[in-house]
């Protein structure tokens, strides 16, 4: 019984190790589309052309699907009133 729940724990852990390794493999591709220079520079060069863009989506969500921009205001206002509240009890604490 024992030696069974030391095999166990074993391969546990070599499973634990194996997945570690894979996350940071994962996190270093990530890396790679977020938040990048190149991102960066491609939003700066094209401010204009990105924010007209979003703004005919909105204008295209507006008239073909209102009940999704409500609910992505929603969201957009839940979010904010949980970061305020996480910002007042860091500086209560």
């Amino acid at each position: 019984m024992e030696e069974e729940l030391i095999e166990q724990n074993k391969l546990l852990m070599e499973e634990n190790e194996t997945l570690k390794l894979e996350i940071t493999e994962l996190n270093e591709k990530l890396k790679k589309y977020t938040n990048s220079q190149g991102h960066k520079k491609y939003y700066e060069k094209n401010k204009n052309i990105v924010m007209e863009k979003s703004k005919s989506y909105l204008q295209k969500l507006k008239e073909e699907n209102p009940n999704k921009l409500k609910e992505y205001r929603k969201t957009a206002y839940l979010n904010r009133k949980n970061k305020k509240q996480e910002i007042e009890e860091n500086k209560n604490i």
